[in-house]
C-alpha cells in the first residue's frame, strides 16, 4: 500500500471521528469474523497488518502455524452509521496473509480471486446477484425470543406487515455502508422479509456486499 494511500485513508478516518476500527474477514465457511483496535493503531494496521491466531479460527491452520496477518484492503473502508456518532466505528475488509507478506491458501478472499483469474483465463466474467430473505423475531423484556415479529405476507403493508420502518432502516444503513440495493419487502412465506435482489455485479463485489449485509 502507497504512503499516498495510507496518509488519505488516516485521514478520512480523522475526518469520520472513527475511535474504533473492525478488521473483517471470514472463515472457511464464510462467518463474518472481527479484530477490533482502537484506530490510533489505524497507521500500524494499513503499513505492517494486525497479528491474528489462525488456530483459532475454524479450517484455518494448526496452532504450530498459527501467527497470521490482517491487511485492510483501503477500498472496503466503510463507517458504520449504526454506532455511535461521537466516538464512530468504521470497517476495512481485511486480506488474510502469513508472516511473510504472501496470502494464506485458505483465505476464501484469496480463494476467490485465484478461480476469477482462472475464470478469465478462459475469458469468462462471473457476474452475480445474490438476494436475502430473513426473519424478525420479537424481544421482550429485553430477552430475544423465537416468537415472529409479526403475521405479514407477500408485499403486505402496514398494520399487517410491522417492518417497514425496520427494513427501512436496514436498506438506509447498508447504502451508507456501500451497498446497491435495489429495495424491500414482505415476502411469499409467513413472516419472511426480503433485502431485494442486490444488483448483478463482478463474484468478489457480491460476495462481500453478501457477507457484510448478513452481518
Amino acid at each position: 500500500m502507497s504512503p499516498e494511500i495510507i496518509s488519505s485513508m488516516l485521514e478520512r478516518i480523522e475526518q469520520d471521528n472513527v475511535r474504533f476500527l473492525r478488521l473483517q474477514f471470514t472463515d472457511l465457511l464464510g462467518m463474518p469474523k472481527n479484530v477490533a483496535i482502537p484506530a490510533k493503531q489505524a497507521e500500524k494496521a494499513l503499513t505492517d497488518g494486525i497479528g491474528l491466531d489462525g488456530s483459532s479460527i475454524e479450517g484455518f491452520v494448526r496452532i504450530e502455524e498459527s501467527d497470521m496477518v490482517l491487511r485492510p484492503d483501503p477500498s472496503t473502508y466503510a463507517h458504520l452509521p449504526w454506532r455511535p456518532r461521537e466516538n464512530g466505528v468504521a470497517r476495512f475488509i481485511c486480506d488474510v496473509c502469513k508472516p511473510d507478506g504472501k496470502p494464506f491458501e485458505g483465505d476464501p478472499r484469496y480463494v476467490l480471486r485465484m478461480a476469477m483469474e482462472d475464470a478469465a483465463k478462459d475469458g469468462y466474467v462471473f457476474n452475480t446477484g445474490p438476494e436475502l430473505e430473513f426473519f424478525l423475531f420479537k424481544m421482550i423484556e429485553g430477552r430475544p425470543t423465537t416468537q415472529f415479529q409479526d403475521a405479514g405476507g407477500y408485499f403486505d403493508l402496514a398494520p399487517t406487515d410491522l417492518a417497514e420502518d425496520v427494513r427501512r432502516e436496514i436498506i438506509l444503513a447498508l447504502t451508507q455502508v456501500r451497498g446497491q440495493d435495489d429495495g424491500a419487502d414482505a415476502r411469499p412465506a409467513r413472516i419472511v422479509h426480503g433485502k431485494a435482489d442486490l444488483r448483478h455485479q463482478r463474484e468478489r463485489d457480491a460476495r462481500e456486499l453478501f457477507a457484510r449485509q448478513g452481518w
